[in-house]
């Protein structure tokens, strides 16, 4: 079973179980991956839900982009060792834009913010949408299906 550990700063209301919220989206992710089978295995994955200074900070330093973003995931094995490793890596959500990026949408910030962590994850699981139009379309599909086994609807319709 993966291990998700979360951690929450006080930018994010505290009303909302955000620690749930990431191990069920991180969950779904996987099973609707191409990586099913990791369910079952004894992998962690952190997630990190944090304020836009601190993602704008890791934003610079790993990508070399000086701003902040939604989401930054942070593999820590490459995919064809997904299958023994102990840890899967870090998912971090920047709070201002994710609340920013759901109110534009006219989204719940925890609905936005569960497409986010699958989002990531997908990425600590080799998808990349970057790639090709092709790998697009294929981490795309597996968010959709990943989201809607837990309730939330198409985010590209």
């Amino acid at each position: 079973m993966i291990l998700v550990e979360a951690d929450v700063s006080e930018d994010w209301d505290s009303r909302t179980d955000w620690p749930a919220l990431a191990d069920r989206s991180v969950r779904a992710a996987v099973a609707h991956s191409r990586h099913a089978a990791l369910s079952d295995g004894d992998a962690e994955v952190s997630v990190k839900f944090t304020s836009d200074e601190e993602v704008h900070a890791l934003n610079a330093e790993w990508r070399e982009k000086d701003k902040p973003t939604n989401v930054l995931s942070f593999p820590m094995v490459e995919e064809h060792e997904l299958a023994t490793a102990p840890m899967l890596g870090d998912i971090v959500l920047a709070h201002g834009v994710c609340t920013a990026e759901a109110s534009a949408r006219n989204l719940p910030i925890e609905s936005h913010a569960a497409h986010l962590v699958v989002h990531g994850m997908l990425h600590l699981l080799g998808y990349d949408h970057e790639t090709s139009d092709e790998d697009a379309e294929e981490m795309e599909e597996a968010e959709r299906r990943a989201l809607a086994s837990i309730g939330i609807a198409d985010p590209y319709h």
